[in-house]
């Protein structure tokens, strides 16, 4: 019993530590005969050069005030300064200020521009038909245009009052006498977190969908370069809850990704070249997406861009569980609660097998005089020790390893679910009850200015971890205890052990390990009320 016991938690345990080991999404290397991806010989580059910072005397803004989102947008490139997010925080606390998708590191150096090759390579001026637009119940457009090299190029933005996306339109009309050659380009760039203070496992940075996969773009080192070519439907730059994505309607493009300095990471897309003879105008289309990686708002836009919400190998049981949770959500309007009835749910689901698991502990339990009797007897004969067991075993109908299906099977559904809390946007500053304001974050009840061993920032008294330890012990002293002293001393710190694990987890993930603890043990004691 104690051996199957033991297993069963360190493993659980080594599984835990090593999550980030094993079960972090891994850097995307392509091997070279993949058609999508390859590696940049240098004289094939596609124009991608460091952005530099913008000091321009005339540079104007544009204001956009819609319902969802208020955005700044420059008329050098022109670019997206701002975009402010109306129904999210910086903090739980709504005095904090709404969220800003473009990262202050950005804001000088065109995170974003939409444009035509020969003119729109470097930054270039354009003149906006208005400096502020009200969007309100119908869709609005902004103008910017631009005259220059016998070029006429029009860059038209629709807002829509109800969603995120943003259209846009670029008209290039050729006014020379000559026929002209060049491409239509996107600029994308973002500042790379430092992952030594990162915690959680959402990709931070650039990311593609080629070929109806999901590329997720990471460059370790200053100078390290990526060509990523096929049929990319879209290109995103993604921040743990929120992202920006462009959508180029033709998708026969290449994509340059570079890491520059100071973790500063490029992408340029480059479409197809083509030709616009004298006097003639083309045109092409694109959709913008700048707001929340919410699935259910992704899915309406369309184009596979729910994709980007990843949770890893746990994605197939990860979505369907956010899916049950926004159900619970959607009738009691506190994230807390519809954990606690997904956690009755799991619980359900994996009764049978957890009450078989008790049923046989308990069976363990009571043969454990006579398997005392069998070591002592034979304890200098470890073949006999193994073949004296099989036969207890087998007269008393007691399989020592039918405990371990039902831990084994309810791992992944751990794994899923800390995946959902820490990426998904719905628990991002979700409420609870009294001081749990955010179950995205550790739970912590008054505040401290001093360090705590084990705890990272903010630093206080994590109730609910402490509550949660204090159920495993409860269900460590109700388990059949090992007969070798050692070993049930290993197995009591098995709680501690816990709870300093779980003390830096989002507290909605210890909310549901704590229910957890709670409906197994009135399992358990059902169990072993009845067996008595």
């Amino acid at each position: 019993m104690e051996k199957r016991v033991i297993l069963a938690f360190i493993l659980s345990f080594i599984v835990l530590i090593g999550w980030s080991l094993l079960f972090a999404p891994k850097p995307n290397i392509q091997q070279q005969q993949k058609k999508n991806t390859k590696k940049i010989p240098i004289k094939k580059e596609i124009g991608l050069k460091k952005p530099k910072p913008i000091f321009v005397l005339n540079e104007k803004e544009s204001l956009i005030d819609a319902p969802l989102y208020r955005a700044k947008i420059s008329n050098i490139g022109p670019s997206i300064k701002e975009f402010l997010l109306k129904k999210y925080y910086k903090t739980p606390d709504k005095k904090s200020g709404w969220v800003d998708v473009i990262p202050p590191d950005l804001k000088s150096i065109s995170p974003l521009v939409l444009g035509f090759d020969v003119i729109d390579s470097n930054p270039f001026i354009y003149n906006p038909d208005k400096l502020a637009l009200k969007v309100e119940k119908d869709n609005k457009t902004l103008v910017f245009t631009a005259n220059s090299k016998g070029l006429l190029v029009k860059k038209l933005f629709y807002f829509h009052p109800d969603s995120y996306k943003i259209d846009v339109l670029i008209k290039v009309k050729n006014l020379r006498k000559s026929p002209v050659k060049g491409a239509f380009i996107v600029k994308l760039s973002t500042v790379l977190p430092d992952h030594k203070k990162t915690r959680y496992y959402s990709h931070l940075g650039l990311s593609a969908f080629v070929e109806n996969e999901l590329k997720e773009i990471k460059l370790k080192k200053k100078g390290q370069k990526k060509l990523i070519t096929g049929d990319i439907k879209w290109l995103a730059c993604e921040s743990r809850y929120f992202m920006m994505a462009v959508v180029p309607k033709i998708s026969n493009g290449i994509f340059e990704v570079k890491r520059f300095d100071s973790n500063l990471l490029s992408g340029y897309y480059k479409s197809q070249p083509f030709v616009i003879p004298a006097s003639k105008e083309v045109e092409h289309s694109f959709v913008l997406y700048i707001g929340p990686k919410e699935i259910p708002t992704l899915k309406k836009i369309g184009y596979h861009l729910d994709r980007i919400v990843d949770f890893g190998w746990t994605d197939f049981i990860a979505r369907p569980l956010l899916y049950v949770l926004r159900f619970f959500y959607k009738y009691t309007h506190n994230y807390g609660v519809a954990i606690i009835l997904l956690t009755i749910l799991v619980k359900i689901l994996f009764w049978p097998l957890t009450h078989k698991s008790y049923e046989s502990m308990k069976q363990m339990q009571k043969i454990q005089p006579l398997m005392e009797k069998i070591r002592e007897k034979y304890k200098n004969d470890r073949e006999r020790l193994n073949k004296e067991m099989i036969n207890l075993y087998r007269t008393y109908k007691v399989n020592p390893f039918s405990g371990c299906l039902p831990i084994i099977v309810q791992i992944p559904v751990f794994f899923a679910l800390y995946r959902v809390l820490c990426d998904a946007i719905e628990l991002r500053h979700a409420p609870f009850i009294l001081w749990i304001n955010d179950l995205s974050a550790p739970d912590r009840l008054f505040r401290f200015s001093f360090h705590i061993p084990f705890m990272s920032p903010p630093y206080g008294i994590p109730v609910l971890t402490l509550l949660m330890g204090a159920t495993m012990y409860i269900q460590q002293k109700m388990s059949p205890q090992p007969g070798d002293p050692s070993q049930a001393k290993v197995m009591m710190l098995l709680p501690l052990i816990f709870t300093i694990m779980f003390i830096n987890f989002p507290s909605g993930l210890v909310l549901y390990w704590l229910v957890n603890n709670i409906l197994s043990i009135i399992q358990q004691y059902r169990v072993q009320r009845k067996t008595t």
